[in-house]
């Protein structure tokens, strides 16, 4: 599994939360419009938890849905990983980790794509899970 790997312009990332178009919560210092291209709704096999003012994604079976966005401007990936709070010098202690996964449809099947997933990297304990998989888009706050 690539954690935190190299990002090269053309590569897919999967937004389920703050990052999704439209997020109450969406970092307003990151112009994801101009970066790339939002594309379509699409799913990764996981569990998504409520953290209060934002989701993590875990591992499970569960389809978890976001959106399938296009990296054109590879310039803005530190941005994204700091709002996702991953210190590329203590991975094991960052909030998130970059990791590459599935893309799936909405009947769970692999749509033959792979893109970055910000995977939550602390305890889910004593956490809710979200069980409809999305988080919803006023939902969000601001972290």
């Amino acid at each position: 599994m690539s954690v935190n790997g190299a990002v090269k312009a053309g590569d897919l990332f999967f937004f389920y939360g703050l990052l999704k178009r439209g997020a109450s919560g969406m970092p307003a210092h990151i112009d994801l419009e101009a970066a790339g291209e939002f594309l379509d709704t699409v799913y990764v096999h996981g569990t998504l938890y409520n953290l209060g003012s934002y989701p993590g994604l875990v591992g499970g079976e569960q389809l978890v849905k976001g959106i399938r966005y296009r990296l054109d401007d590879v310039s803005v990936v530190p941005d994204l990983d700091a709002f996702e709070d991953i210190n590329a010098d203590d991975p094991i202690n960052s909030l998130y980790c970059r990791v590459k996964r599935v893309l799936l449809d909405e009947h769970g099947q692999p749509t033959g794509e792979e893109a970055w997933v910000y995977w939550y990297n602390r305890s889910i304990a004593g956490r809710t899970a979200i069980e409809s998989g999305d988080w919803p888009l006023k939902g969000s706050r601001s972290r």
